[in-house]
């Protein structure tokens, strides 16, 4: 896989909205109803990177889920990291 430049980095991220840049990786925090409801939510995201075989970083404290993407076998952010930020995005 093909590392992206800066400049594609930043016009990805224009056009994956709720993802930041942070630390050569995108991140994203959702918060949800509750724990039970974060739990289901990483679930949701866990089914979709299976699907796409590339795993997010998932951390979840209580109400809220932290998602970090980084193509870890390419050293930096490629395409793949963008398209499952933008299938993720999609499930709300």
């Amino acid at each position: 896989m093909e590392l992206l430049t800066s400049e594609r980095v930043t016009a990805e991220l224009a056009a994956t909205p709720g993802w930041e840049l942070a630390d050569g990786a995108i991140t994203r925090t959702v918060s949800r109803a509750d724990f039970r409801d974060a739990l289901l939510y990483a679930g949701a995201v866990g089914y979709v990177a299976e699907q796409a075989n590339h795993h997010p970083d998932i951390l979840i404290q209580w109400n809220k889920v932290t998602l970090t993407l980084v193509t870890h076998s390419a050293g930096g952010l490629t395409d793949a990291d963008f398209a499952l930020a933008r299938r993720i995005t999609d499930l709300g």
